[in-house]
């Protein structure tokens, strides 16, 4: 858990120092650093997309701050897979130095390589990496294993150090009937077992879920009752990454004889990547595009849509709110949500559902059918995981902190020691020597918001600001003072916004303003600053009185 903030001693030589920078704590802006003899190696960057209580937040970052001065020293950032909370702030780092080597598998560059095109950087050294490779870049010697998860191409990364060897998985499941048929490297995890391994860094998502996670292909069955009971047009909204999953619909939408057409930016964008490799496989005269879609009965059309998170802007909630500007969704239309919800987003999600639901849409979701399963190994299979390698050391990674502790838990299970299943969260120091892994420090590793073109210039105080601006309404008052004859000149003049109440009722307190300032004068007060302080707390203290609210108060004392 998270230790008491202490400065983490120097490195010793040869020695492998461990610092997550996100992804410990949180599902989203999964990164790690790792440091040995004065050269550092990050594996994945990625994003955490902000929660009710972070309004006008548009992403939240890794803690780049805690490797800013750094980066000269970076051997190269290794991406496990191509999902947004692995891949999304590789261009903010980028931002920082452009010529950190990036190694990924061909899809995952490809998503990235799209990525840094919208963000405008260019001449970037992208590495394309495979499973079996193997290679050394300055102090670290890597191998990749294929490991399977819910998009192509993820993969595990070995690095093998002076300090210890370490396992991270990145996400990753054991689904033994892939829809790709690219099984997980048992052979190859069975392999470091006998080799030894010192470190385990386990994907925790699903570590409080019994038993196995269920195949990919054991969904269609059910999706295939919802294209044969859908009598009007259907809407499967999907992660824009998903290539599994709009395979699947692709291949059910030819059996039904329905076009399929991308509705969202990024689906259209993932989705040409994923053709254009060869890891989607689109039908010949199944694709439309979206401005074709008047040329056909609303049961000749599967439209496949981004916003399964319900994301505000996404195509989904622009639909269930009547704002798409082509596509509208009402009685017996069918809304199939091909995901499950990551934790924090359940209240977006469903106030997407009961939009839908209000307009007499029928929705289909996880809930209420098998239409989707996770792309996460379950506690079955990170028990065979444990046993396959015997890990010296156990550091869970990827999940909030019960996912944390309770990965932990089944590798103590194992015979993992206790003291050496260590679960930490963002900016925890451990150093590996030895075969032995100890938590040495604590930096921290605070959230890095970014708000349209800004980053890291929102923090906590403008959100708090926001947030009362949004539930507690704001009230303004001015007031005119002469310095000089010691007088109050005009005002104040109250004014509210997002206040129930009419400006009248402020008259209430206007009485009680004139004596407080004016007294204030009298007593020789000449800071307007301090005369706004009084104005504010005046203000507040009787709101709060009348009508148990805290509105933002902002009062100008203009002195003349």
């Amino acid at each position: 858990m998270r230790e008491t903030l202490k400065t983490p001693p120097a490195l010793p030589r040869d020695t492998l120092r461990i610092t997550p920078l996100g992804g410990l704590g949180d599902v989203g802006r999964n990164m790690t650093s790792f440091e040995i003899n004065s050269e550092l190696l990050f594996v994945d960057c990625g994003v955490l997309f902000p929660s009710d209580d972070q309004p006008g937040v548009d992403l939240i970052l890794p803690g780049l701050h805690l490797v800013e001065d750094r980066l000269d020293e970076v051997k190269a950032l290794v991406l496990t897979h191509g999902h947004e909370d692995h891949i999304g702030a590789v261009p903010y780092l980028l931002r920082r130095r452009s010529n950190i080597p990036v190694l990924g598998s061909r899809l995952t560059l490809a998503l990235v390589r799209e990525k840094l095109r919208e963000h405008r950087i260019r001449d970037v050294d992208l590495r394309e990496v495979a499973e079996g490779e193997r290679l050394t870049i300055g102090e670290f010697d890597l191998e990749f294993l294929a490991v399977n998860h819910s998009i192509p191409d993820a993969l595990a990364v070995v690095l093998r150090t002076r300090g210890g060897s370490v396992l991270h998985t990145g996400d990753f499941k054991m689904d033994q009937l892939p829809l790709d048929g690219r099984l997980t490297d048992l052979r190859g995890f069975a392999r470091l077992g006998d080799e030894g391994l010192d470190l385990f860094m386990a994907d925790s998502t699903n570590a409080e879920t019994p038993g196995f996670t269920a195949h990919e292909r054991d969904i269609e069955p059910a999706m295939e009752r919802v294209f044969a009971s859908a009598k009007q047009k259907l809407i499967v909204a999907c992660f824009a990454s998903h290539v599994h999953r709009v395979q699947q619909v692709m291949d059910a939408a030819v059996r039904h004889g329905r076009k399929v057409v991308y509705v969202g930016r990024s689906m259209v964008r993932n989705m040409g990547v994923a053709r254009e490799l060869g890891y989607l496989k689109v039908p010949a005269d199944t694709l439309i595009d979206l401005k074709q879609i008047d040329n056909y009965r609303d049961d000749e059309v599967v439209i496949i849509s981004t916003g399964s998170q319900g994301e505000p802007l996404s195509a989904l909630s622009r639909i269930s709110n009547h704002e798409h500007p082509v596509v509208t969704a009402g009685p017996g239309d069918v809304v199939l949500l091909a995901s499950s919800l990551i934790p924090g987003n359940e209240n977006s999600v469903y106030r997407v559902i009961n939009g839908l639901s209000r307009n007499g849409v029928t929705v289909v979701h996880k809930g209420n059918a098998l239409v989707h399963v996770s792309g996460h190994a379950s506690a079955g299979e990170l028990l065979y995981c444990y046993n396959l390698l015997k890990p010296r050391n156990v550091l869970p990674v990827h999940g909030e902190v019960r996912h944390l502790i309770a990965n932990a838990q089944l590798a103590i299970a194992t015979g993992v020691p206790k003291e050496r299943a260590i679960v930490v969260e963002d900016g925890a120091v451990v150093d590996l020597a030895k075969g032995r892994a100890r938590v040495v420090g604590q930096l921290e590793c605070s959230y890095i918001f970014v708000d349209g073109l800004t980053e890291g210039e929102v923090g906590d105080t403008e959100l708090t600001d926001r947030k009362i601006l949004g539930e507690e309404g704001f009230i303004s008052v001015v007031a005119v003072v002469s310095l000089h004859a010691r007088s109050l000149v005009s005002g104040p003049d109250i004014h509210a916004r997002g206040f129930a109440e009419d400006d009248q009722v402020f008259e209430a307190i206007r009485p009680e303003l004139v004596q407080v300032i004016e007294q204030a004068l009298a007593d020789g007060v000449e800071d307007t600053f301090q005369l706004q302080q009084l104005v504010r707390r005046t203000v507040g203290r009787w709101v709060n009185n009348n009508f148990r609210r805290r509105p933002m108060i902002l009062p100008i004392v203009v002195a003349t």
